[in-house]
């Protein structure tokens, strides 16, 4: 992209990828990149993996995929004003929730639960794995083969992982470094104390924004509350009030999308703003001068930051911990417990699987059973549970 600001990532100067793949004539090397990522297993198995709400409570909320494209979606806008390059930050977008377990966050926890002695499991390393290792299409290697610009966006989306000195940081201080981060295939190293690039964290602050905005949705949707309950919620409640104040009389489902897109608007306004007020004081001249940046520089401002925080957490106990919600989760997390349990005691697993479970034990065992459960969809998990245990749990 020639529009591109010099603190973009370049294609044409992309450290390259692990298996030489030659020059293409129609597309740029974050376009190939792009274009494998949709084309993968692991993408489509997006559409039957829970975001928030399970499938069983109604079939027009959202799902792993959906939330990827809107996630893309607001990434290009940002990655667009900020002269960004767009393709990488699609791409980037449009994997960022591969490593991702049936049941939503619910089956990440059980599964990090299960892998406890096993090195944990963590969603974002796991991306790594399906991208380099667990697709199985191509006929000359493994995994999808992405450029190292795209490996490294995926692993430090939400900043480093260690800082100069190689202590972990950042939601790894406590636990320390996942297992397998220091084993991803890769052209070059992916270099954990620095950040990522800004096409990066144009993605990763799009998913903020996106999942504030469609959770609100669904959680209206869902009657799990009102408009009216959002009236003193940060960030929400102004928004709130000035359409139940312009638009009184139309129909709930509008008034909800009116909030929802105005939203949106209003955060992607806002990063790109500050944004753009970071890259003038920071005036980064290279990728490389955001990486070593010491900061984070696509962000919210400091009031919208705030704001943000405020509404995450009435979220959290609003809407992630409602009753309606938790019930389901419990379940979806037993379902993830159990089936980890018996296929590391004596259950065999489906075709290459199975294969890979019996050549190895303990934790290669573990990391197997992990890989595997962790590719499953919502209705597969449920049906490898009716399979071993005779029995479908009740989610209602």
């Amino acid at each position: 992209m020639s529009d591109t600001a010099p603190y973009a990532s370049k294609p044409e100067d992309t450290l390259g990828r692990l298996y030489g793949a030659g020059p293409s004539p129609t597309r740029s090397e974050f376009q190939r990149d792009r274009d494998r990522i949709i084309h993968s297993t692991a993408f489509r198995r997006l559409q039957h993996k829970t975001q928030v709400f399970l499938a069983h409570e109604g079939r027009h909320f959202r799902n792993r995929l959906t939330h990827t494209l809107e996630v893309s979606q607001i990434a290009r806008s940002i990655a667009r004003a900020l002269r960004l390059n767009e393709d990488l930050a699609e791409a980037l977008a449009l994997s960022h929730d591969l490593g991702h377990t049936p049941f939503g966050h619910a089956g990440e926890r059980a599964l990090h639960r299960a892998m406890s002695n096993f090195g944990g499991f963590d969603h974002n390393v796991q991306a790594l794995r399906v991208v380099t290792q667990l697709e199985n299409r191509y006929a000359e290697h493994d995994g999808l083969n992405l450029t190292w610009e795209t490996l490294e966006g995926i692993l430090k989306h939400n900043g480093p992982l260690i800082d100069a000195s190689g202590v972990p940081v950042g939601r790894y201080a406590h636990e320390g470094l996942p297992s397998g981060v220091n084993d991803i295939p890769a052209v070059s190293d992916l270099r954990l104390d620095t950040y990522a690039s800004l096409e990066a964290q144009a993605a990763a602050i799009a998913d903020d924004i996106a999942y504030n905005a469609h959770d609100i949705d669904d959680a209206l949707r869902a009657g799990v509350l009102n408009l009216e309950d959002f009236l003193d919620v940060p960030m929400a409640g102004p928004i709130v009030r000035e359409v139940l104040e312009r638009y009184p009389g139309i129909p709930v489902n509008r008034q909800t999308h009116e909030v929802q897109r105005r939203m949106i608007t209003r955060a992607i306004e806002d990063v790109i703003s500050f944004s753009s007020a970071n890259i003038a004081r920071i005036a980064p001249q290279s990728v490389d001068d955001v990486r070593l940046a010491g900061t984070t520089i696509i962000t919210f401002s400091p009031e919208t930051a705030i704001a943000e925080k405020g509404l995450k957490n009435f979220l959290l106990t609003r809407v992630y911990r409602h009753k309606s919600v938790m019930q389901p989760v419990l379940e979806s997390e037993a379902v993830v417990e159990r089936l980890f349990a018996r296929y590391m005691s004596d259950a065999d697993m489906p075709g290459r699987w199975g294969e890979k479970a019996k050549a190895c034990s303990g934790p290669n065992r573990a990391r197997v059973v992990a890989d595997f459960i962790a590719g499953m969809t919502d209705p597969y998990a449920l049906d490898e549970h009716y399979r071993l245990f005779d029995a479908r749990p009740e989610f209602r």
